[in-house]
């Protein structure tokens, strides 16, 4: 096995338990959360230590939030159209959960 391997493994393990911020967001539910790119918003507020991630986003911030956040910016930007659409107050009739 290739170094290069044994790192992204290991980096994918330290990303999966400290948990995503993106999809903590998703569940979270909270009136007046940001939902457009709130993973990334979580991680960044996180970075420049923010207080009360729980308070504003309804969510707990990832222990690893530098790392978490490259991901969570890819993911955000996978959901847009469906975070723009929840902004705006379209129903596109999707349902489900985590």
């Amino acid at each position: 096995m290739s170094n290069r391997i044994v790192r992204a493994a290991c980096l994918l393990l330290l990303l999966s338990s400290s948990g995503c911020a993106t999809l903590r967001t998703l569940d979270a539910a909270k009136p007046g959360a940001p939902l457009i790119y709130a993973g990334t918003r979580l991680d960044l507020y996180a970075l420049n230590h923010g207080c009360c991630a729980q308070q504003r986003f309804g969510a707990e911030a990832p222990r690893y939030p530098g790392l978490d956040l490259p991901a969570s910016a890819l993911l955000d930007s996978l959901l847009l159209p469906f975070s723009l659409a929840s902004e705006l107050g379209l129903n596109l009739g999707v349902s489900g959960g985590l």
